[in-house]
């Protein structure tokens, strides 16, 4: 009977201990009152405390009651936000996306390639090569009067070519001088998933990709 009722009390103790290791900015605050009150009260009639000091702790208690509120404010606008982009990443399941990369993949069911690239300038002509997995030219699109920005271009390979691995490069070019073409490829969402708070996208060839280096719909 001793061991049970001892046993029971030690339970109590530790329900008790572990009941109070978690304090509330309330309770924070309220143990916070209490102490400065018994600390007026017991201070020296010859050394009082100046208005400054009880300044200075008022606004010490109020400075860690609000970092702890604003912690938890942050934390519910980071899960909030974390929900929201799975939401609008769902959407993207089944769609092709755009993104920089120079890889190409046919479609089994046009038999053609699509491609894009962004123009830093306007460009007179632009070129198109479209490389096997060798690194050999095996074809070109070819297009003038392009403007600056986003552009796309498709390429059907000619039978019998293999078209694992094909990638492509693009030259633009205007009044002679090169400009900076940037090569977009695009690629179907599989799924999506969330990793240490961002949003990623599993993409069918290129994998595991984050949301972030998505440009646009394909």
């Amino acid at each position: 009977m001793t061991t049970t009722t001892g046993t029971t009390a030690t339970s109590g103790t530790t329900a008790t201990a572990a009941t109070t290791k978690t304090t509330s900015p309330t309770e924070a605050s309220d143990r916070f009152l209490k102490l400065l009150v018994t600390q007026m009260q017991n201070q020296d009639p010859l050394n009082p405390m100046d208005n400054a000091q009880v300044t200075s702790q008022m606004a010490q208690i109020n400075t860690v009651t609000g970092i702890d509120k604003l912690n938890t404010t942050i934390t519910n606008m980071s899960t909030n936000m974390t929900q929201m982009q799975l939401m609008q990443g769902a959407s993207l399941v089944g769609h092709a996306v755009l993104m920089e990369g120079n890889k190409l993949a046919v479609d089994s069911t046009t038999g053609k390639t699509s491609g894009a690239y962004e123009l830093s300038a306007a460009a007179t002509n632009v070129r198109v090569d479209i490389m096997d997995a060798a690194g050999n030219i095996i074809g070109n699109v070819t297009a003038s009067g392009k403007a600056a920005g986003r552009q796309g271009f498709d390429w059907t390979p000619p039978a019998g070519t293999s078209t694992s691995g094909l990638t492509f490069k693009v030259t633009a070019t205007s009044a002679g001088k090169t400009s900076t073409a940037t090569p977009l490829m695009s690629d179907l969402v599989d799924a999506v998933s969330t990793t240490n708070g961002s949003l990623t996208l599993e993409l069918r060839n290129s994998g595991t990709t984050a949301y972030s280096k998505v440009k646009a719909l394909s």
